[in-house]
């Protein structure tokens, strides 16, 4: 076993408090992480509150965990120690399924065990990345290419591929409008992809302040969602509209923004179902969807594609000792885009 030492949620919606524990053992294809950066997620937030109802404590957030190879089982090929890896919100499954064998581990039949706050093969709780150490087998961490900071790869781990997978499978291409709901930790990643894709993107917010941070990130266009004569303009002209929010809202209203075989893209998850008709869909020949994260080899795809098109998270970076602040802003929502904690006050105990 691997003594470690992290913050750990002891009740629903409790602060995060210091919290010691061991993870198991390496085996011969598993890699020991020494991890440096994790982001702080909206997904975080909505475990620690068991807004999903799935939940159990303690409970040791954190999904979106960069850090450096440390050690390696004696079948390890893909790493070798000093290797800058990431471990994203999944780090197993069956391997045999169809979806395993595709690629698509995210959609395992038999459920993947996620890397934090569910059960692994053997039963054992899984613990988060608000902590010094991870055990992972290599086969589901991906490599941090030398071209990104590591502490702004970090929510790629999670935001990244939520945002990118959607539009890699779709075939994103130039000539296309594309429409992003929301500029937070996924909509300003999303805008990124979307335009590196070559997309036009327009992007839909409720906050006017926030349409200059909107246009320096490529945007087009910025149209206030509140303003209903702004809004009375979009009547079909979107290819593909990508809805970030994760605070309840009606969505259906943009289902009427999209052209023919537009299809609406639900990437925010709010807790509450979303009301959507039927005649919306057929009208238009509609598509609404919505997708997890992604399989590893598309995660390291990412990856690579970030560092050819120079994109990363715009982040604000703080220590693992101010993490309840971290989360208490999240709540508020004040941050600008993404928030990641350093765990460098780890190394020697709880910080």
């Amino acid at each position: 076993m691997i003594r470690s030492h992290g913050y750990a949620a002891l009740e629903r919606g409790g602060d995060l408090v210091a919290f010691d524990f061991e993870r198991g053992s390496m085996g011969v294809s598993d890699i020991l992480v020494d991890i440096k950066f994790c982001g702080v997620c909206h997904s975080d937030l909505h475990a620690v509150d068991n807004d999903w109802g799935f939940h159990s404590y303690p409970l040791v957030p954190g999904h979106e965990i960069v850090g450096m190879v440390t050690d390696t089982g004696s079948h390890v090929t893909r790493f070798q120690i000093g290797d800058w890896v990431g471990i994203g919100s999944i780090i197993d499954s069956c391997r045999t399924c169809s979806p395993c064998e595709a690629g698509l581990e995210i959609y395992c039949d038999e459920g993947a065990t996620p890397s934090f706050g569910g059960a692994d093969r053997s039963g054992q709780m899984t613990f988060g990345g608000f902590s010094n150490k991870y055990v992972v087998s290599e086969s589901y961490a991906v490599r941090i290419p030398s071209e990104l900071d590591p502490a702004r790869a970090a929510p790629l781990l999670c935001a990244g591929i939520t945002t990118f997978s959607p539009f890699n499978k779709a075939q994103l291409k130039s000539g296309d409008r594309v429409g992003i709901v929301g500029l937070g930790g996924l909509g300003h990643l999303a805008i990124k992809w979307a335009r590196a894709f070559g997309a036009d993107v327009v992007v839909f917010t409720t906050s006017p302040d926030k349409a200059a941070d909107a246009l320096a990130l490529g945007a087009c266009e910025v149209i206030i969602s509140s303003d209903p004569e702004q809004m009375a303009h979009q009547t079909k002209r979107f290819n593909f509209i990508m809805d970030t929010v994760s605070a309840p809202h009606d969505v259906s209203g943009y289902l009427d923004f999209l052209k023919l075989d537009g299809v609406l893209f639900l990437t925010g998850m709010p807790a509450q179902a979303a009301a959507i008709s039927p005649m919306q869909l057929a009208w238009g020949r509609r598509v609404v969807t919505s997708s997890m994260t992604g399989g590893i080899a598309e995660t390291q795809e990412m990856l690579e594609f970030a560092a050819r098109h120079d994109i990363a998270a715009d982040v604000e970076v703080l220590p693992i000792a101010q993490l309840n602040t971290v989360f208490d802003r999240l709540r508020r929502n004040d941050v600008r885009f993404r928030f990641v904690v350093e765990m460098a006050a780890l190394k020697g105990g709880i910080a």
